[in-house]
């Protein structure tokens, strides 16, 4: 009667596995709206008059808010202090009102305001669509780099001591298979709607308002969960003030040299990656010469091996470790497909070989990840993990927000993706140095990174 008594909602498979699909659908319609302008490059500037500088400045400006206003910062003092409902909710807000904000810059109505004339009274060379489009995804990017970080703590709340790296893993597949479906949904309807933007836009906005819905269910499980662990003694109604977060905390994770090899190995690793997503099927496009579609949907495939594989590797890592070879691994593989578009693919245009080398980067993507957010529990204390998190998103977020910049003005200077390759594959060599020290440092101080998350 006792065990019956103190069995927690989350000792239910089914009801932790449904937690994770609630939370996880939220990220995957937030995926799908990240990368919804990406096929339509080309339509952008032939409709809007949108250039590679601009779709550049537009693609950094969903993590403008982040780094240059440390929102990420707040966010994870937020997220310490309020815990993963509320912050869930906000950043599930915040996504819904940026993605408004977008959706009005680029309609045909907003071209007719005197607002639009304001706009377009500065800065003439950015036009207003675009400036208004980069509000609305600035505000999109703060409530989607919080919803990543609570997303991360919610997992290490509801699978501690289970399958922790499998759940982040099948999380970040789920995520994932938001941006396979956006390359193929997006042109579609823009095709159906007369070749239009809005439409596309339209739809992944509505969907981020399912998402806000599933998050709330999320809500009410989280709260008897909590409600579970005050009757068992686990957790105390009101933390004390040594166990309530401090904004000196902030000092610990700063003083952490582990944490800055973390933060370093993320930020290289995902600006080879994102801004290379944003870029991808117009680089196909230019490269094999095909239409959009074609090479948003030939590009679609990129994610396919890793929502396949990363769950796996997950598991992999939950019973067998290895998590610091993992990550030097998938350096290596994102290094050699970088060069291969650079060189091998111009000189063998081909899809099929297209195909083997977006494909074959997936399974960086999947090697990576899934080691890398496993591994922050290890090495930082549950009482400033979200502050952690909400960190490493934000170094991520300063290469992410300056990555696009830098593709596209090299774009404009040099009519080819041979320079922002070579750029994207330098990412991967500093990336692989820094996984290398990780793994070095691990074995000397025992943080416990080759080890399985399981214990037998």
């Amino acid at each position: 009667m006792t065990e019956t008594i103190q069995r927690k909602i989350n000792d239910s498979a089914i009801a932790r596995w449904t937690a994770l699909v609630l939370i996880a659908s939220m990220m995957f319609f937030a995926y799908m709206f990240v990368d919804v302008m990406s096929p339509l490059k080309s339509l952008l500037e032939t409709s809007l008059g949108w250039d590679s500088g601009t779709f550049g400045t537009y693609a950094a400006s969903e993590y403008f808010l982040n780094v240059f206003f440390f929102f990420l910062i707040f966010a994870g003092i937020i997220l310490d202090k309020m815990g993963i409902r509320f912050t869930g909710l906000l950043s599930a807000g915040l996504m819904v009102i940026g993605a408004s904000i977008k959706f009005i810059g680029i309609t045909e109505w907003f071209q007719t305001t005197a607002f639009c004339g304001w706009l377009d009274s500065w800065w003439t060379s950015f036009p207003s669509s675009a400036k208004m489009a980069s509000l609305g995804f600035m505000i999109f990017g703060c409530g989607a780099e919080m919803a990543g970080t609570t997303v991360s703590k919610a997992i290490a709340k509801w699978f501690q001591g289970k399958e922790m790296a499998l759940a982040m893993g099948l999380e970040m597949a789920i995520a994932r298979l938001g941006v396979f479906a956006v390359m193929w949904i997006a042109p579609m309807i823009s095709n159906r709607f007369d070749q239009s933007v809005l439409a596309p836009v339209a739809f992944c906005s509505a969907l981020l308002v399912v998402g806000m819905l599933c998050y709330t269910v999320f809500v009410y499980m989280d709260k008897k969960l909590d409600r579970q662990l005050i009757a068992a003694g686990e957790m105390k109604a009101e933390k004390s003030s040594d166990e309530e977060f401090q904004i000196r905390d902030l000092g610990k994770i700063f003083a952490s040299k582990m944490f800055w090899m973390v933060a370093l190995l993320c930020v290289l690793y995902y600006s080879a990656i994102f801004p290379f997503q944003r870029y991808a099927p117009n680089f196909l496009e230019v490269t094999l010469n095909i239409d959009a579609e074609a090479a948003s949907r030939l590009f679609s495939c990129f994610p396919i091996l890793a929502m396949i594989l990363t769950p796996f590797l997950g598991a992999l890592l939950d019973f067998k470790g290895k998590g610091a070879t993992m990550l030097m691994v998938g350096a290596i593989i994102m290094i050699c497909c970088h060069l291969s578009f650079a060189f091998l693919l111009p000189a063998f245009p081909s899809k099929a070989l297209a195909l083997l080398l977006v494909v074959t980067l997936g399974v960086s993507f999947s090697l990576v990840p899934a080691a890398l957010w496993p591994s922050v529990p290890k090495i930082i204390d549950e009482k400033i993990l979200g502050s952690a998190y909400c960190l490493i998103f934000w170094i991520q977020n300063i290469g992410l927000c300056l990555v696009p910049l830098l593709i596209g003005k090299v774009l404009d200077a040099t009519g080819g993706y041979i320079v922002p390759m070579l750029i994207f594959s330098s990412f991967g060599v500093l990336a692989f140095i820094f996984s290398f020290y990780l793994k070095i440092e691990d074995k000397k101080k025992g943080y416990g990174l080759e080890l399985p998350n399981i214990k037998k």
